[in-house]
């Protein structure tokens, strides 16, 4: 029998012991490719730069750059094979030009100072980078390069430097890929936000990122639902708008923002007899707070607002733990009257709010119309 125990013993220390060295390889094979990653891209970022400073060295630049181009093309391709195309080392000069050296450094230093002043400087960033050994230079630049070099080529593409640091920001907290990133930024992501934000708080948008310090930092207008697959003319109910958005949970909860976990589907509360039914029931870790949602076809009418105020209430009394924050409503309809919102809701709302939808992706333009509309 003790043979028999020491087995299991020994077996339960093995399993141990795998699940600690499968770890440690696994993080250790995240590590490299970051680090391969990191350095590939500060390593375009240095082509780039010896290609706009031989070209500022030669007397016709617009002509002698075409050649200087071609003959680097040629040159690299006969000796690395693909990639060095004259299409690509215009993307890799571009890129220098976009994260030029006095851009990057000043940037650097800024996060320094900020995550310093917070006590959060987690990389060794020298002070300044003039003075200090080329290596000490590269390494400092490779802490800063984090994306890959898909998202870097991506994010070039957008001229505003506020809204390209702001996808940057975020594709380095929340680990986007490439396609969200591209998802986010053709949903104007940066533009729902920074058109409800006075000009601090678009700044703080390039500096920080989205920051969630009160309710109404969680709040997006519109919501935009494109991956439910729904034509914006197609007649569907409401509870089929509820069931597409639990088939797509893991997108719904991207376009909600940060922080935020499923609780429940048509949550049943009972008083006086009565039923009632919420949508969908979130919780933001961030705000901690519960977060209801109810799912609107069509115009969205006072009644509407009324009904989620009582929501909002009953969870307030009934469910909200004594340190949890206050339960934010949003009724999330196909139109709505800015005129109804406000003189339904009380002034110093900060619980409930409505937004419209958009089951189709609008272009940039018509987007920020709209949103611009209604602000």
């Amino acid at each position: 029998m003790k043979d028999k125990e020491n087995t299991v013993s020994d077996n339960s220390q093995n399993k141990i012991l795998f699940s600690q060295v499968v770890a440690l390889l696994q993080n250790a094979r995240q590590q490299v490719l970051r680090t391969v990653n990191s350095t590939m891209v500060y390593t375009y970022f240095e082509i780039g730069r010896m290609i706009v400073e031989e070209e500022q060295s030669g007397k016709e630049r617009a002509e002698y750059g075409k050649q200087l181009l071609k003959g680097l093309s040629e040159q690299l391709t006969i000796e690395f094979g693909k990639g060095f195309s004259v299409a690509n080392l215009e993307n890799i000069r571009k890129f220098y030009l976009t994260y030029s050296i006095s851009e990057t450094v000043s940037r650097i230093l800024q996060i320094q100072k900020s995550q310093s002043l917070n006590g959060e400087l987690n990389i060794k960033i020298p002070q300044p980078l003039t003075g200090f050994s080329e290596n000490q230079k590269m390494q400092s630049l490779i802490s800063f390069f984090k994306l890959t070099w898909s998202h870097y080529s991506f994010l070039m593409r957008i001229d505003d430097d506020k809204e390209r640091r702001f996808y940057e920001i975020e594709s380095e907290k929340y680990y986007w890929s490439v396609r969200e990133l591209k998802r986010q930024y053709d949903s104007a992501l940066y533009t729902r936000l920074a058109l409800s934000r006075d000009a601090a708080g678009v700044l703080k948008l390039s500096e920080q990122g989205q920051i969630i310090e009160k309710p109404k930092d969680l709040i997006k207008d519109p919501y935009i639902l494109e991956f439910l697959g729904l034509p914006e003319l197609h007649q569907y109910s409401e509870s089929e708008l509820e069931e597409e958005i639990i088939n797509k949970l893991e997108h719904f909860l991207l376009e909600l923002g940060h922080g935020f976990t499923f609780v429940a589907r048509q949550n049943r509360i009972t008083f006086d007899d009565k039923h009632f039914r919420i949508d969908l029931v979130f919780y933001n870790r961030i705000l901690r707070c519960f977060v209801l949602i109810d799912l609107k076809i069509g115009e969205l009418k006072h009644q509407d607002l009324g009904q989620m105020q009582m929501y909002v209430n009953y969870y307030d009394r009934e469910m909200r733990l004594e340190d949890e924050n206050k339960t934010i409503g949003i009724v999330l309809c196909q139109n709505k009257s800015d005129l109804v919102v406000e003189y339904t809701l009380p002034e110093n709302n900060e619980q409930i709010f409505a937004s419209k939808y958009k089951t189709i992706l609008p272009s940039r333009e018509d987007l920020i119309q709209l949103i611009s509309e209604s602000i």
